[in-house]
């Protein structure tokens, strides 16, 4: 079916995009534990790049999946396919010229590779936001590890299903050692190259 199909070049580009926004365009990528502050730091350094003047869009593992992957559960091959929905998305966002930041568990190496190789170089920012174990489950902010634990949830992060440290990510900050504060300055000066022109 998809031999029939045809890309459609736009006569506004990605690169015209980003003249009029006057900043580049790419994705950062918060991948870590339940619990770790994907969606925290995610949330902060969003707001900081908007008082800036950058032009930004924030797809967070919640809310994607209460509309965009409303229909997919937690099995491997479902995270796969959550993985694989916000990859082309945050694709197409990156093309409309703006900074786009995602926090999702995305659990396996293979799919954040998979979603990797949908960039050109340098426009993926893999950030590991890493914290232990225990402090997710002292968080528990959603009560989700203590079901879990409990054996209410099938297929849960760090329990009952694997989560694959990144092997080289461009950025790991960690969240039990250091503040929101402390994290945000770490990533906004690794990423202030990437957005000037």
């Amino acid at each position: 079916m998809t031999d029939n199909l045809y890309w459609h070049e736009s006569r506004i580009d990605r690169k015209k995009r980003e003249i009029l926004n006057d900043h580049k365009s790419f994705v950062i990528w918060f991948t870590g534990l339940s619990g770790a502050g994907k969606s925290t730091i995610a949330n902060a350094l969003e707001e900081k790049l908007h008082e800036k003047g950058i032009h930004t869009y924030l797809l967070d593992g919640d809310n994607i999946r209460k509309g965009l992957n409303s229909d997919l559960g937690f099995s491997p091959e479902a995270r796969r396919e959550n993985i694989r929905r916000i990859a082309e998305v945050s694709k197409l966002f990156v093309d409309s010229g703006i900074v786009v930041l995602t926090a999702f568990i995305s659990p396996y190496k293979s799919d954040r590779n998979f979603a990797r190789k949908l960039f050109d170089e340098g426009d993926f920012i893999e950030v590991h936001v890493d914290c232990d174990i225990k402090t997710c489950i002292q968080r528990d902010t959603k009560g989700l590890y203590k079901k879990a634990m409990a054996g209410m949830i099938d297929d849960f992060t760090g329990i009952s299903a694997p989560y694959e440290i990144p092997e080289k990510p461009e950025i790991i900050v960690n969240t039990d050692l250091n503040t929101v504060e402390e994290n945000i300055a770490v990533i906004a000066d690794r990423i202030a190259e990437k957005i000037s022109f």
